[in-house]
């Protein structure tokens, strides 16, 4: 698949353009982030780090591994998020940061996948995951109300999935997932290792 990459500083204009509760996913990704001792992060599909940023506000002193395609984008994370952070120059289909991590999260960025795809990401990220880690899932996700897509794909980079099938990935991958938060074409899955949610 060809790669494309973002201007980061138009990036959040962009966003919150095209996807209009793009506030309200990163509130319910922080949210369901919480509740967890998490020592270690692991933040995929970063971005400009405004997913990391809510997060650490949770997890104060966390260590955090970012990882994105776009060296541009991780270099403009880099200026806003605090302490040490170690960055990771990669996409989703590539081999992923070693874990153990208490916690992984992800906003916006597993849509770029198609379905195999996301199943494979899934199995990786549960591998990653310490006992009891947690899995924070926000993205564009194929609604059952056609009427309640409002988020642009252009079905080429853009490949949501239905929601009932990326729970039944994760649970294929070991995982137990929840839906923590839903708005139409968005949901927020919060998926456990070795455990019930919550």
């Amino acid at each position: 698949m060809e790669q494309f990459h973002f201007d980061p500083d138009t990036y959040l204009e962009m966003v919150r353009a095209e996807v209009p509760a793009y506030d309200r996913l990163q509130g319910a990704v922080v949210s369901a982030s919480a509740g967890v001792p998490a020592t270690r992060i692991l933040d995929l599909g970063a971005g400009t780090g405004v997913t990391s940023q809510g997060v650490l506000a949770v997890h104060s002193g966390a260590a955090l591994v970012v990882l994105d395609e776009s060296p541009a984008m991780l270099a403009h994370a880099r200026r806003v998020l605090p302490g040490e952070v170690e960055q990771r120059v990669g996409r989703l289909e590539d081999a992923l940061p070693a874990g153990p991590f208490d916690l992984v999260i992800s906003a916006l960025a597993v849509h770029h996948l198609d379905g195999p795809g996301k199943a494979d990401l899934f199995v990786r990220v549960a591998r990653l995951l310490a006992p009891r880690g947690r899995f924070v899932l926000g993205d564009v996700i194929v609604p059952d109300d056609p009427a309640d897509v409002v988020t642009p794909v252009d079905g080429v980079h853009d490949r949501p999935s239905p929601l009932p099938d990326q729970l039944d990935w994760l649970r294929a991958a070991g995982l137990r997932p929840t839906v923590a938060w839903r708005e139409r074409d968005l949901a927020v899955v919060v998926s456990v290792a070795g455990g019930a949610p919550g």
